[in-house]
């Protein structure tokens, strides 16, 4: 859990009223208590009014809420932007979150700023999209979020289909094209993997270990070196 996310849990457990000590707390939100103590002085020292002291408890004054997001128009534009794109070219469950997150933004913005969610005038059409594609981005970014190796149907630029076990790492959009970045097992080296010559994916159950070796920030470091070495060669011969 982030660091700001364990702060506004611990406002939100204060508020009710009763006495909770941070032992109580540290045990809900999974740290240690020392961990909380530090938290509740950095929010007392921002002005939330909690009162309390360690090994006995604390409790947050009634009447405190925490004030409406904040937000000046390039953040919303940005933060619009950024949904309506996801929900043009994300899967399934990345439309359904962004189309919440918009209505939650919406939602907590002080009334003056509430119009500028749709008077944001950039907008990312669907276009290529099937349900199948966004379906495989949902499937891709669950293998990669649980870790589990897959099997991948794959189809070269020929046509020509493999069968490959793939550790997956991430997901990379390129505009119109998404790709899983992944460590191929058949291949024993990095490879990225075109989600639309994907035509099966199955979940082998079988689980693997990170490796600062074949991590997606290796893969990316890789890429850099690769870059600016092109670079450097095409300076050379434009000189």
């Amino acid at each position: 859990m982030r660091r700001a996310d364990r702060l506004f849990q611990i406002v939100q457990y204060l508020r009710g009223g009763r006495l909770i000590t941070a032992a109580s707390l540290a045990e809900r939100l999974e740290v240690s208590p020392r961990t909380i103590y530090r938290d509740i002085a950095d929010l007392q020292s921002t002005g939330v009014p909690i009162e309390g002291e360690a090994g006995i408890g604390y409790v947050m004054r009634s009447g405190f809420d925490l004030p409406p997001l904040m937000f000046n128009r390039d953040e919303i534009v940005a933060l619009v932007t950024g949904a309506r794109m996801v929900k043009a070219w994300g899967g399934t469950a990345m439309i359904a979150a962004a189309e919440e997150a918009l209505v939650k933004i919406e939602a907590v913005l002080p009334e003056a700023d509430k119009g500028r969610v749709g008077e944001t005038k950039i907008f990312s059409p669907r276009v290529g999209m099937a349900g199948q594609a966004q379906e495989l981005i949902d499937h891709c970014e669950q293998a990669v979020d649980a870790k589990e190796v897959v099997t991948l149907d794959y189809g070269d630029e020929q046509g020509a289909t493999t069968k490959r076990n793939v550790q997956p790492l991430g997901l990379w959009f390129w505009g119109k094209v998404w790709t899983l970045v992944g460590w191929c097992e058949l291949r024993d080296d990095f490879r990225m993997f075109r989600l639309d010559r994907i035509s099966g994916m199955e979940l082998t159950g079988r689980s693997y270990k990170p490796d600062p070796k074949r991590s997606l920030e290796e893969f990316s470091r890789r890429r850099r070196e690769e870059y600016a070495k092109e670079l450097t060669n095409q300076t050379h011969e434009g000189q």
